[in-house]
């Protein structure tokens, strides 16, 4: 025990807090936060009792697998033998896809955009072509791809490139015109080069533009076909080093496209026409189509169009050919889509996308180009997303896509993770999700097919939800690093449709996306899952099996924090509890036609934002609404968006609160239990001393410029939106503060033995809508106060962070939060930040635990709020809940980011739930069934003990607290210089942590419940609000964040999962025998065959051809042995690998001392022969003759 003691004490002095962990310390000491518990005891008895096991060796951080659509994508390839496929993006990245759960991602480090990609077929290799006029070739054969060499063009800039099936030379087509020629093997180019001035008539007078297409002869692999843009075509004899035939058009040429016998090559032209032309006369094209282009009445050729961006054109054996192309559409329909039109014999179908096509490839049967093609299906690939169409059938069905490509269908908002939850959710959402699945594919299987993948040692279920901007609510299964979707869940469909010009009637607060999904809460074991939404609404849904049609209950919610001129409302309009007749024919929905009270040129108020369906609704088995909650607008003013949520099922409560205050709901009984002004929580436990101020003057420039000081040093461009985001989002009252003020004077709050109890509901009749506080009729819109506005739409649902707060951003970096707590200046709103429902113990030495709520402030306040719920299950329907202030307040530096409870023993303590039971069964009805609630988690359930710890974090230091004592044990000064951007409790091989995502990048852990660091690094710089908005931790080690508006990147920071993850990815490269071709002997005979391949060696080898110019291109050795030797941990493969890479480098080193030792022992001779040519000269002369 001594050395345990001894360990904690070291760890005490490198911890980042004065007060560290040495538990010695008062609270006080700690920045300045005032702790109403005291100074902190003797913290010796916890510490020695709980032993914890995580250390740093548990902790290591890196990246599994990136799912969804590749961002930006600008390249596409296959392969025909692997079936597998590949995308390059503008941002340098590779996606390489195979069978489902075969899904890679690598990037280039220059993060240049890829231009095109070439696989070595069956070679397990890739080859890149970048806009930084760099070639790379990617290893494929380890699971994660690394290059093997680089080859950068210093000269002349790369614009086509191509690789013939089973050959080690690529050809690389240049801006200029030449043609190089590369080893693939040494990646070093050859001494041979086809000059654009020798390819083209001596005759020609212009430049014939830049390179656009290669290939070689599907007849003879000796002949090379080189496409220039200006619609030169020249057909290039290898061997004899010069043009066979030359071909010209007067339109510029997009690509070439050859007939498998070699002897016809069809062109796509700038004016949407197709050539076909023919070896043996190639002065002119003996076919010319404009496929889309109207036929003139006086026989001229058609009107050109758009131009058609790639052709293909495979043969097949037992019917017409196929000619496949993109683009070409007629000028006179400027709005129809982008499509791809193939033509098979007479028939031309045009397929319509949504987005513009990039790129497309057809995928035949055979891999060599002299055979015929039989063509089956073809890869398009859209800006914005990746269709297979089936070439097979007649009306040409899609391919139903087993990729999670669609995460960006409509733009994500927020996410939650969750992993290691209930097994049986995952088929149950299955289940569900599968009946609404689309009809009409192809019954063919995805033919991008190769690969090998294995779930591996890891299989515990894991979850991933989305939000989105159009309300709906994604459920994905990503157990075993992959990724596919379960169920998705429509919120919108509870309110009305929204007209054209609708907008000001129905008091909307923004223009676009008013359904957007803002924040999710989602309770795995209770299956209850709760909703905020950006136009100020939660939504409470429930599981069930069956389908129901149902009126869906909707309340209404004024949480207004006014502090000037209160209204303290009439007695006679409170009763002081529902009556149950009374509440249900109250829970009726605004229509819109209710909405309309307030038009134009009257001031709004009390009206939602949204109306709620009237009707009955049919609502499909899965995630049903159970109740619509709305807060409304207040004498003109909107209300403000939730910044946190919270629901717990065993309770039946569900909890969210704004910059005004916080709202409590009774979600079984659709009443509403408080609605109350941050200050007011406090009662006279406040500890600030708020004076009253003066009228607002210039509060627009206070605004202004609260708006991220701090923030904007990481995000500069987004400044501007964000400050007219957080302006909306938070916008500050001046109002004096009336002190005396202890409770909310609304008509839904009693004052029954100093409680807020369960409001009374009106009835419908009576002409009131079931609304909560109605605080004060005080305008609080000064002069020239702009309106709320669009602001906090999807487009700028960057600023919904954890971290939001109304309190000026400058003092997370310029002053600690807590430091000024009495000044003058210091803003009496206070938004809240975090809710956490818990067993806990409310007041200082309770000697047991109650139903509490935790509730955080923007101030770093916390305050418990005592729950006082039936004591029988029996009643809860009919009985009130009461909810009061405990009076108990503790402080912390920054926004309040998160709760968690720890037992006695240090073990997490799961939050009370129901146990799920169907809402709709026919099995029993509601009245003879009983809730199962689970008070709190198995691994705790024997005795919950004397004390208990409560683990708070704020966005500047994290803290734990000993209850009922409220003895500070533990401060950590997280940061001073950022903020926390995110934090988590999580458990960890059986043990409990706190995980951090800072805004300056880094990502740390801390022990619980003595908060030492155990990890800390800067891994994830914060380049977009988008992370900062979508980054959660998960148990279990694992995290993720929205790494582009398409793609979910998911990292661990566990050193077992680090350690396991080779064998839970996928292999790209699986041993398969490449066909045989047709006639094999015969084909030998006529084309040349194998044989070529030796003549290319001997054409492009530096006996014959010597070396090319080193100023033209330089090689760099690649990473791709050092990444094996990662993956070999520093064993012999590894030493092997750097032995061979330092060869290489030594060998580069020696043969440019080799060329050097040449040129001087070339000098030397020149200079003997000289010197023995003057000695011969002179040698029979006297010395007088000289």
């Amino acid at each position: 025990m001594k050395k345990f003691n001894f360990r904690k004490v070291l760890d005490g002095l490198t911890a980042a807090s004065p007060v560290g962990s040495s538990g010695g310390g008062s609270g006080s000491g700690a920045g300045g936060s005032v702790h109403p518990g005291g100074t902190a005891g003797a913290a010796g008895t916890p510490r020695e009792e709980i032993q914890e096991t995580l250390t740093s060796d548990y902790f290591q951080i890196c990246k599994t697998v990136r799912h969804g659509f590749p961002y930006l994508p600008t390249a596409l390839a296959f392969d025909p033998v692997q079936k597998i496929l590949a995308i390059g993006t503008r941002t340098g990245a590779i996606r390489i896809l195979g069978r489902p759960g075969v899904d890679c991602y690598c990037q280039h480090e220059s993060g240049a955009a890829v231009l095109q990609l070439q696989f070595l077929i069956n070679e397990g290799a890739l080859v890149s072509a970048c806009a930084d006029d760099a070639l790379h070739l990617w290893n494929l054969r380890q699971k994660r791809p690394a290059i093997l060499h680089s080859l950068k063009f210093n000269r002349e800039r790369i614009t086509y490139c191509h690789l013939p099936f089973q050959s080690k030379w690529l050809y690389v087509g240049t801006e200029r015109g030449n043609t190089h020629i590369v080893n693939i093997e040494s990646f070093i180019l050859s001494g041979y080069v086809i000059m654009w001035n020798k390819a083209i008539e001596l005759s020609t007078k212009t430049h014939p533009g830049p390179v656009v297409h290669l290939s070689d002869s599907p007849r003879d692999e000796g002949k090379l076909l080189i496409g220039y843009e200006n619609g030169t075509i020249v057909f290039w004899d290898l061997r004899s080093k010069r043009a066979d035939l030359r071909a010209y058009y007067d339109e510029a040429i997009h690509s070439v496209a050859w007939h498998h016998e070699g002897k016809q090559f069809m062109c796509s032209h700038s004016d949407g026409s197709l050539t076909l032309w023919n070896l043996k006369s190639p002065n002119r094209p003996f076919q010319t189509t404009i496929p889309h282009g109207k036929v003139q009445r006086d026989g001229k050729k058609p009107e050109s169009c758009k131009p058609i961006l790639k052709v293909e054109y495979k043969t097949c054996k037992n019917s017409e050919p196929f000619v496949v192309f993109s683009g070409g559409l007629s000028y006179d329909k400027p709005c129809r889509r982008p499509s791809l039109t193939i033509m098979h014999g007479k028939a031309i179908t045009v397929l319509e996308m949504d987005h513009p096509i990039v790129d497309f490839l057809t995928l035949c049967e055979t891999p060599y180009p002299n055979e015929f093609q039989e063509p089956y299906a073809v890869v398009v690939l859209l800006e914005k997303d990746l269709i297979v169409v089936d070439l097979t059938q007649t009306n040409f069905p899609i391919f139903e896509n087993p990729y999670p490509i669609d995460i960006h269908e409509s733009p994500v908002t927020c996410t939650e993770y969750f992993a290691d939850c209930p097994p049986d959710l995952i088929p149950v959402l299955y289940s569900v999700g599968a009946k609404h699945k689309k009809q009409g594919y192809s019954n063919k299987e995805w033919p991008i097919s190769g690969g090998a993948w294995n779930l591996g040692a890891q299989t515990y279920p894991e979850i991933i939800i989305t939000g989105h901007a159009d309300g709906s609510v994604k459920f994905w299964d990503a157990s075993a690093i992959t990724l596919q979707m379960l169920y998705k869940l429509k919120t919108s469909k509870v309110f009305e449709k929204q007209k054209v010009g609708e907008g000001k009637a129905t008091a909307e607060i923004v223009e676009e996306d008013p359904f957007a999904v803002q924040m999710m809460y989602w309770c795995p074991e209770s299956r209850i899952f709760c909703v905020a939404g950006v136009s100020a609404y939660v939504i409470v849904y429930r599981f069930s099996k069956h389908e129901v049609n149902t009126e869906i209950a909707s309340l209404e919610v004024r949480l207004q924090s006014e502090v000037e001129d209160i209204i303290t409302p009439e007695p006679e309009t409170n009763p002081p509890f529902p009556d149950a007749s009374s509440q249900l024919p109250s829970l009726k929905s605004l229509s819109g036609s209710t909405n309309t009270v307030a038009c134009e040129g009257t001031m709004k108020d009390s009206i939602p934002c949204l109306s709620v369906k009237a009707r009955p609704v049919r609502m499909p088995p899965g995630y049903q609404a159970d109740l619509v909650i709305q807060l409304v607008w207040v004498d003109g003013e909107p209300p403000q968006q939730i910044t946190s949520l919270a629901v717990n099922s065993a309770y039946g409560l569900v909890a969210f609160g704004n910059c005004n205050g916080l709202a409590v709901v009774d979600f079984m009984q659709k009443t509403v239990l408080l609605s109350m002004g941050t200050l007011d929580l406090y009662g006279s436990s406040d500890p600030y001393q708020r004076q009253p101020r003066s009228p607002r003057k210039s509060r627009q420039f206070a605004a202004d410029n609260f708006c991220m000081r701090g923030l904007s040093n990481f995000y500069p461009d987004l400044t501007k939106r964000i400050r007219t985001s957080y302006q909306s989002l938070t916008e500050l009252s001046d109002s004096p503060v009336s002190l005396e003020l202890e409770r909310c004077k609304s008509p839904t709050s009693d004052h029954v033995n100093g409680h807020c109890t369960s409001p009374t509901s009106q009835s419908c009749s009576s002409g009131k809508r079931l609304s909560s506080a109605d605080v004060s009729r005080a305008n609080r819109r000064g002069p020239g106060r702009p309106p709320f506005r669009k602001a906090q739409s999807a487009a700028c649902m960057e600023i919904s962070l954890p971290v939001t707060t109304e309190e000026n951003r400058e003092n997370s970096f310029s002053r600690s939060r807590s430091s000024s707590v009495s000044s003058i200046d210091r803003d009496s709103k206070e938004a809240i930040t975090a809710l956490f429902f818990m067993e806990s113990f409310a007041r200082k030495n309770d000697s047991a635990v109650s139903s509490c709520l935790w509730v955080g402030t923007g101030l770093g306040m916390v305050i418990i709020l005592s729950l006082n719920l039936p004591a029988s299950d029996d009643l809860r329907h009919s009985e009130p809940v009461m909810v009061s202030p405990s009076g108990t307040v503790l402080t912390l530096k920054g926004a309040v980011l998160t709760f968690a409870c720890l037992d006695c023993m240090g073990t997490l303590t799961h939050q009370p739930y129901e146990v799920w039971r169907d809402p709709h069964s026919a099995d029993d009805g509601d009245k003879t069934r009983k809730r199962k609630l689970v008070m709190h988690s198995p691994s705790s359930s024997q005795d919950m003990g004397d004390h208990q710890f409560a683990v708070i974090c704020s966005e500047k230091q994290a803290k734990v607290f000993s209850l009922p004592s409220q003895t500070c044990l533990y401060v950590h000064n997280i940061t001073e210089t950022s903020f926390l951007l995110r934090a988590d409790v999580v458990t960890l091989c059986n043990s409990v942590c706190l995980a951090c995502f800072c805004a300056n990048g880094h990502i740390m852990t801390l022990s619980l419940p003595s908060l030492r660091p155990l990890l800390d690094m800067n891994y994830l710089p914060v380049t977009d609000m988008r992370i900062a908005r979508t980054f959660c931790f998960t148990n279990e080690g694992q995290a993720l964040y929205l790494s582009s508006p398409t793609e979910i990147q998911r990292l661990t920071y566990s050193q077992e999962m680090c350690d396991n993850l080779q064998d839970m990815l996928g292999d790209l490269f699986t041993p398969v025998e490449t066909p045989e071709a047709q006639n094999r002997g015969f084909l030998k005979g006529l084309f040349g065959g194998s044989g070529q391949a030796f003549d290319r060696e001997e054409l492009f080898g530096e006996a014959t051809a010597g070396k090319a110019s080193r100023s033209l291109a330089q090689h760099i050795p690649g990473s791709g042995g050092i990444e094996g030797v990662r993956g070999a941990a520093g064993g012999v493969i590894g030493d092997l690998t750097r032995a061979r890479i330092a060869l290489d480098e030594r060998g580069q080193k020696l043969g440019e001392l080799d060329e050097r030792t040449a040129s001087m022992m070339a000098s030397a001779e020149a200079f003997s022969k000289h010197a023995h040519e003057v000695m011969l000269k002179y040698k029979d002369k006297k010395w007088y003759q000289f």
